[in-house]
C-alpha cells in the first residue's frame, strides 16, 4: 500500500567498481577540493588500505592537506574536536573518509563544525538541528559492508560524559561521493565480515517493517536483503573474492538508503543503549538482537516478515512454506543463518559473551526508552518489553 505522504533522498553519487578508486581525484577537483584531510584509523594505515587510496592519486594536482588516524571503534566528541583541529591547523578544504561507520560518523561530526563554525557540536544534537548546508566537499571510501553512513543522514558520536551515543540526523550530512571498491573490503576478517553483514541485514530488515516505510526504502532493502542472502557466507568463508566483496558493499549501501529514509525500530534502540552503555561494536549489537527483536514485532509485522522471506532464502523456501508461516520461518532463517556464520568466524551471538554486564540491563532498557528510533518501531514496546527481549538475549 502507498503510504498517504512519503520522502525519499538518495543524492550521494555512488562509484562502483573493481577501479573506482582511482576516479577519487576527477571527483574531488569537481568539488571544488584541493587539499583534503584524510580522516581513517591507524589500523587501516598499518594494514596498506590507506595507501592504496593515495596511490590511486597518481600524478594530480590534489594534495593531501593531512591525515587524522585516531579514529576508535566509537567515535566521540573529542575525537570529532580532534579532527577540527588538524583540519583548520592545515588549512584544508575538504574531507576524504577512509574506514567503517565510525570513522564515515568522525567525518560528518567533522562537516557539522566546520559548516556551522562552530566548536560546539553537542548542540547540534537531533533531527534537522542544522542551519547551514554542507559548505566542504566531502567523500566516503567504506571499509566495511555493514553501516551503510556513506549514504545516510545519520550520525553517531558518543558523548562519554553522558554515558550516551549522540544521534544527528539531517540531509545536510549525506556525503557527495560514495566510493566503493572490493580493494577496500578484502583484508576484512571473516567474522567482521559476518558481523557487518548482519549489521546490513538488520538495517535492510528493520527498514522495509518500520512505520515510516515507503516504496522505494522498500525496494532498496528488499535488493539489499537478496544480496545478502546470497552473497554473506561466501563473503566470509572466501575474503579475496572481490565479486563477493563488490556485492555485500553494494548491499550495504542499499540497506543504508533504505533505513536513511524509512529509519529503523527496536534493534537499534537497544542497540545503540548496549554500545553507550556496555560499549559493545554496532554490528555485534545489531545480531545479537535481530531475531529476538523480530519474535517481538511479529505479531505487527509478521505478513511483511513473510514477504521478506523471499529474497533472504529464495523461491523454493518461500513457495514451500504456507503463507501464514512465512513470518515465522523468516525469524527461523535469521538464526540458521546465525548459526553457519557462527561457526565459520566465531560470529557472537550473546550480550553476555560480547561483555555485557547483567547489571547494567535495567539501564541498557531506560535508555534504549529514549532512543529515537524506538518511535519508528511497529510495536510500541515499554520497559518491561525491553528487559524481557535484553534477557532473552543475554
Amino acid at each position: 500500500m502507498i503510504p498517504s505522504y512519503y520522502e525519499f533522498l538518495n543524492s550521494v553519487k555512488i562509484i562502483s567498481g573493481f577501479k573506482a578508486l582511482e576516479h577519487i581525484p576527477s571527483e574531488l577537483q569537481n568539488l571544488g577540493g584541493k587539499r583534503p584531510l584524510l580522516i581513517t584509523n591507524d589500523f587501516l594505515i598499518k594494514i596498506g588500505l590507506v595507501k592504496t587510496v593515495l596511490d590511486a592519486f597518481g600524478q594530480c594536482d590534489i594534495t593531501i592537506g593531512a591525515i587524522y588516524d585516531s579514529v576508535p571503534p566509537d567515535s566521540s566528541v573529542k575525537v570529532v574536536n580532534e579532527a577540527s583541529k588538524i583540519y583548520r591547523e592545515n588549512k584544508c578544504d575538504s574531507i576524504i573518509a577512509v574506514g567503517g561507520g565510525s570513522v564515515i560518523d568522525t567525518a560528518k561530526g567533522l562537516s557539522i563544525l566546520i559548516t556551522e563554525d562552530t566548536d560546539d557540536l553537542i548542540k547540534f544534537m537531533g533531527a534537522e538541528i542544522l542551519t547551514k548546508k554542507r559548505a566542504v566537499p566531502f567523500i566516503v571510501i567504506p571499509t566495511t559492508a555493514g553501516t551503510g553512513s556513506e549514504v545516510t543522514l545519520v550520525a553517531v558520536i558518543a558523548n562519554p560524559e553522558r554515558n550516551v551515543k549522540m544521534e544527528f540526523v539531517s540531509y545536510n550530512l549525506l556525503p557527495d561521493v560514495a566510493v566503493l571498491d572490493p580493494r577496500m573490503t578484502k583484508s576484512l576478517p571473516p567474522k567482521m565480515t559476518a558481523s557487518t553483514g548482519m549489521d546490513a541485514l538488520t538495517h535492510a530488515i528493520e527498514a522495509y517493517t518500520c512505520i515510516q516505510k515507503n516504496p522505494l526504502s522498500d525496494a532498496y532493502a528488499f535488493a539489499a536483503i537478496k544480496i545478502i542472502g546470497e552473497n554473506i557466507i561466501s563473503a566470509v568463508e572466501d575474503g579475496e573474492n572481490e565479486i563477493v566483496r563488490l556485492a555485500m558493499a553494494n548491499a550495504s549501501l542499499m540497506a543504508g538508503a533504505a533505513f536513511s529514509n524509512s529509519m529503523v525500530g527496536m534493534v537499534h534502540a537497544i542497540g545503540h543503549a548496549c554500545g553507550g552503555v556496555s560499549h559493545i561494536p554496532h554490528g555485534d549489537a545489531m545480531n545479537i538482537l535481530l531475531p529476538y527483536c523480530m519474535e517481538y514485532n511479529i505479531e505487527a509485522v509478521g505478513d511483511l516478515y513473510g514477504e521478506i522471506l523471499l529474497p533472504l532464502c529464495g523461491v523454493e523456501v518461500y513457495a514451500s512454506t504456507p503463507k501464514d508461516e512465512r513470518g515465522k520461518k523468516c525469524i527461523e532463517a535469521v538464526r540458521q543463518l546465525q548459526i553457519k556464520l557462527r561457526n565459520l568466524s566465531g560470529l557472537t551471538l550473546s550480550l553476555k559473551e560480547a561483555g555485557v554486564k547483567e547489571k547494567d540491563l535495567p539501564n541498557i532498557a531506560n535508555t534504549a526508552l529514549n532512543d529515537g528510533a524506538l518511535i519508528m518501531n511497529p510495536k510500541e514496546a515499554d520497559f518491561n518489553d525491553i528487559m524481557e527481549i535484553l534477557k532473552e538475549a543475554y
